[in-house]
């Protein structure tokens, strides 16, 4: 499946993320671009990979089972579970996935190390009251951190977060604010946050990866 225009959307989204990052005398070569393919088929992924890029985000275990075969082996692609985790998936996601973004619990991070694969890991943040919304309290952080850290095979990068949708881009910026501060208080360097709709803000404080679906890929016509 051919996405029309990918090329184009792609220099756009790069153009975003420059600009974000100058706004903020930030380098825009230290912000990851996450391409978000869950939903499009593999083909979509192998025709962003020979676009340049080379890390992408998935959100169901059971969904990338079926694409891996087909785009697992490509040179230098690393692949992001970025949807929750449920602790009996963690043996498969740690199969398939370089890095997990979404560890929310000791049990879960124990689930992974003991999959017996060094795989990334990020700490998922709940900063909303949204019910929907999955993540660690900001107040249980110190002793997840340190649950993940007495896994030999999990490296911490960071933390994540997933705030309300909204439509204005202004919206979040109180949530990724406060991520920003509590991977600061924890000496912790990456922060994934933002996507299609309010990167710039993302970045404006101090994302180290957005994840972006939408504004490259456009939304999958359903049927």
């Amino acid at each position: 499946m051919a996405i029309e225009g990918l090329a184009e959307r792609l220099a756009a989204v790069r153009a975003r993320i420059e600009r974000a990052a100058e706004r903020a005398r930030r380098d825009p070569a230290r912000i990851l671009l996450l391409a978000v393919t869950k939903i499009f088929p593999a083909e979509a992924i192998q025709q962003a990979y020979d676009l340049g890029l080379r890390e992408f985000g998935e959100n169901y275990v059971q969904e990338f089972e079926g694409k891996a075969p087909l785009v697992g082996g490509l040179p230098g692609a690393r692949f992001h579970l970025i949807g929750h985790l449920q602790s009996n998936k963690a043996g498969k996601a740690a199969e398939l996935f370089q890095v997990v973004q979404t560890v929310d619990s000791a049990k879960l991070a124990r689930r992974l190390h003991d999959a017996g694969r060094a795989i990334d890991v990020m700490l998922e943040v709940k900063l909303s009251q949204e019910e929907t919304k999955s993540g660690v309290e900001p107040g249980g952080v110190p002793a997840l951190i340190a649950s993940v850290r007495g896994c030999a095979n999990l490296r911490l990068r960071g933390l994540m977060t997933m705030p309300p949708w909204s439509e204005d881009p202004e919206a979040p910026r109180g949530c990724f604010r406060s991520l920003r501060e509590l991977a600061e208080t924890h000496g912790l360097a990456e922060l994934s946050m933002g996507m299609s709709n309010d990167l710039e803000t993302a970045i404006e404080e101090g994302s180290t990866c957005v994840r972006v679906g939408t504004a490259l890929f456009g939304r999958r016509k359903k049927g």
